[in-house]
């Protein structure tokens, strides 16, 4: 009896062990993915294709840029004089029509305005009758030269003769000149045609600014009417000081920003070092052209800051608006390929895009640029360079949810 009663005992109690790790279990299903979440870090968030237009995702690519050991420059965006213009006329007029506005991009012999007055009329007018005397005063000048060969006419008629003959000759030419500088058909007034007005052309391909004038104003002779930039040839013109002139030279690789490419590093080269120096403050000029870039899109003028290469060492680098920190670890995100990257959800059927987590090591840090360690090979991965922070907060809501 006493062996029954212990037996009983002993199977009551396994069956009240067990039911309670039952119960335990059902009230925790998920205890076991936790902690395996916990242990190997949950390291994949995914955001829908509008969330990401709306914060304005952007991706890159880990690039390969020179940082540390620079010379840090500051200066602005210049336009050599060979490639802007300040367009005037020799003569004065009134203004009769305006073909551009500021801004405009316009072409070399584009017409860009049209004068008029009297005097343009009086030009042609004199070379039509310079050119008709011409003839005859050839023909007198030939006879007399005759009558002078065979000692008939004396020699001071035979000069007088040539030298009516020389003289319209040079007036028309010069007239000739005048009209071509101001634009007109020198073949077309030669045959009887007279034009009221002339056009004003540009010299150069480029961009029309300081528009100073309006419709039926006088000009004077070489007032500036415009200006022509062509931007595409836009450089960098930087100052370097005293003490660091000896470490450059030309074909050193520059990197700088400018105010209207946020984000964007840009490379370039050391072209000229000028041989004078500025008194105020004690400087150098640098010009750097720009390599890889649409110059049009700059403008002459803008300030930069820039780092000239001393010592070339390639470094992979992200912008350091790409790193996400927490604590002591810094990571970035890349488009995930589980998948390809893409997956259609079920309630709203909408294209949703994954990111996965990466741990780095940051190093050198310049130009807004950061070098970067990877905890494994990113070949070819596309490394979110805007919005990085975004993705890290949606990863720690869905920990907490999946916490609750």
């Amino acid at each position: 009896m006493k062996k029954y009663i212990i037996t009983v005992i002993t199977l009551t109690t396994l069956t009240l062990f067990f039911t309670a790790c039952s119960s335990s279990s059902e009230k925790n299903p998920e205890t076991h993915t936790e902690e395996a979440d916990h242990d190997g870090e949950q390291n994949t968030v995914s955001i829908t294709k509008a969330q990401a237009e709306t914060i304005g995702l952007k991706t890159g690519t880990i690039e390969m840029k020179s940082l540390g050991n620079n010379i840090k420059v500051t200066g602005s965006l210049h336009l050599y004089p060979q490639d802007q213009a300040k367009v005037s006329t020799f003569v004065g007029g009134n203004v009769k029509t305006i073909y551009v506005r500021e801004g405009d991009w316009v072409k070399k012999g584009q017409t860009l305005v049209v004068l008029e007055h009297p005097d343009f009329i009086q030009m042609q007018q004199e070379l039509q009758q310079e050119v008709s005397q011409l003839d005859y005063l050839k023909r007198e000048y030939e006879r007399k030269k005759a009558l002078y060969d065979e000692k008939v006419s004396s020699g001071r008629e035979y000069q007088l003769a040539e030298s009516e003959y020389r003289s319209t000759q040079a007036s028309i030419n010069a007239l000739k000149s005048k009209l071509q500088l101001l634009g007109l058909n020198v073949d077309k007034v030669l045959q009887g045609e007279i034009f009221s007005a002339i056009p004003i052309k540009s010299p150069i391909n480029g961009y029309v600014s300081d528009i100073a004038i309006s419709t039926g104003d006088y000009l004077p002779p070489q007032v500036s009417l415009f200006h022509v930039t062509d931007n595409s040839k836009i450089h960098a013109d930087f100052r370097v000081y005293e003490k660091d002139i000896y470490k450059i030279h030309k074909g050193q690789k520059v990197y700088f920003t400018v105010a209207n490419k946020p984000g964007e590093l840009l490379e370039g080269k050391v072209d000229d070092i000028g041989k004078t120096f500025e008194d105020d403050p004690k400087s150098v000029h640098v010009h750097a052209s720009i390599s890889g870039s649409d110059q049009k899109n700059m403008l002459p003028g803008m300030y930069v800051e820039g780092r000239i290469v001393e010592q070339e060492k390639n470094l992979p680098v992200v912008p350091e608006e790409a790193i996400v920190s927490n604590g002591n670890d810094s990571y970035i995100f890349i488009v995930s390929e589980n998948g390809n990257g893409h997956e259609m959800t079920g309630e709203a059927n909408e294209e949703r895009i994954f990111f996965e987590r990466i741990a780095v090591i940051t190093g050198v840090k310049d130009a807004g640029y950061i070098e970067i360690n990877p905890s494994r090979p990113l070949t070819d991965a596309r490394v979110v360079v805007v919005g990085a922070y975004m993705l890290s907060s949606e990863m720690i809501k869905g920990e907490l949810e999946h916490e609750d």
